[in-house]
């Protein structure tokens, strides 16, 4: 069996090894979404299984099965439920989902957690989902447990921002399907992306409050909130080293 990074490619006794000398273990969470005409519905699991499985070989850790699923899509950040394609779960659901998958990890003696998250609708659940964790594993017997929670985004240098948007960076929330992401997929996974097919639609223009049942009209056609111009394999690199180094310093500092 070859050596590998990932949780579910080993047999049990070499995962019990690598727990046991202290391979801090990776959780991505990604969903099933619209990416715009150009790109597949993957885009939120294959960023962030790539980073985690970057940052795992740099530092020893595993990579567990990533969640596929992510909480509902927005209107604001992901295009909302209107598009065909894009498969939804409830915040409820997803944070059990992270609670569950925290509390069999911890019974199984790992002790140091990192969640990367690739979809921006699921950093709430997230968050229950760790403290729903806690509180079943019960805050009294947490001695030496560290749980990590990244939004891979969050990793991008200034400077590499600054780079890629000289006049100026339209926010996370519009880079829905748009530079940031195309860039790493056209350096993960180009056979995936189809640039001939960006609609040059946005960006998108929201008014500054929700409105429900009625759709969000202000979602430009193509489900690309910002803009496709200018993404390029080279700057999905500069993206993706960013993410690694950050999630590394990360767990040096916190595991250490």
């Amino acid at each position: 069996m070859t050596e590998t990074v990932f949780y579910a490619e080993l047999a049990w006794p070499d995962v019990e090894a690598r727990i046991a000398d202290g391979a801090p273990v990776f959780l991505p969470l990604g969903a099933t979404e619209q990416h715009g005409r150009h790109m597949a519905l993957n885009v939120d699991v294959v960023l962030p299984t790539a980073i985690a499985a970057r940052a795992a070989a740099e530092v020893g850790g595993l990579v567990l099965p990533t969640v596929a699923y992510g909480n509902r899509s927005q209107p604001k950040t992901g295009g909302g439920p209107g598009f065909p394609g894009t498969l939804n779960l409830s915040a409820h659901t997803f944070s059990l989902i992270v609670r569950d998958v925290i509390c069999e990890l911890f019974r199984q003696n790992v002790r140091r957690i990192v969640t990367v998250n690739g979809h921006y609708e699921n950093i709430g659940p997230t968050i229950e989902g760790i403290e729903l964790a806690l509180d079943a594993i019960g805050r009294a017997n947490t001695d030496g447990l560290v749980i990590l929670r990244i939004d891979h985004w969050e990793m991008v240098q200034g400077a590499t921002l600054d780079r890629i948007f000289p006049d100026g960076y339209p926010g996370i929330e519009l880079e829905h399907a748009s530079v940031l992401e195309t860039s790493m997929m056209m350096a993960l996974r180009p056979e995936l992306v189809d640039l001939d097919k960006a609609s040059h639609d946005g960006p998108a223009a929201f008014l500054p409050y929700d409105r429900y049942p009625k759709p969000c009209s202000e979602i430009p056609p193509s489900g690309v909130l910002s803009l496709t111009e200018g993404s390029s394999a080279e700057k999905g690199e500069w993206l993706l080293a960013d993410c690694t180094a950050g999630i590394v310093a990360a767990i040096n500092r916190e595991f250490n």
